[in-house]
């Protein structure tokens, strides 16, 4: 069973950096083919993909983060990273990670689509003031 656990949320002033970590249990060595991502969801809106990275290390943004975000995966801690700069108020959500192990997830078939991932965190706060 995969669980999966946000952290590094917070407060931030708008061009500010921050940096999420999520911990992925039950993360398998054995699992070839997988995708992970970011969402976030905020007040009154939608969850939204933010971007993804597949087994082989290719990542892909939404127009919206791209050139700002980065995600980043260790296979040897078994945790996924997203690095946010030059942030915005409109980047202030709650960002949820993903996964999708053993699945239909992987390369050539990886993208911020909230069907695709069957593991689900709960969550950190990310509120960006101007």
């Amino acid at each position: 069973q995969v669980q999966l656990a946000e952290s590094g949320g917070g407060s931030v002033q708008a061009g500010g950096s921050l940096t999420l970590s999520c911990a992925v249990s039950g993360w398998r060595n054995t699992w070839r083919k997988y995708c992970l991502g970011w969402f976030r969801q905020a007040p009154g809106k939608e969850r939204e993909g933010v971007g993804v990275v597949d087994s082989n290390g290719s990542t892909a943004y939404v127009n919206s983060v791209k050139g700002r975000f980065t995600i980043t995966k260790d296979t040897e801690k078994k945790t996924l990273s997203l690095q946010m700069t030059s942030l915005k108020p409109e980047d202030t959500a709650m960002y949820y990670c993903a996964a999708d192990f053993g699945g239909e997830g992987g390369p050539g078939n990886c993208g911020p689509w909230d069907d695709l991932f069957e593991d689900w965190g709960q969550g950190t706060q990310v509120t960006v003031s101007s």
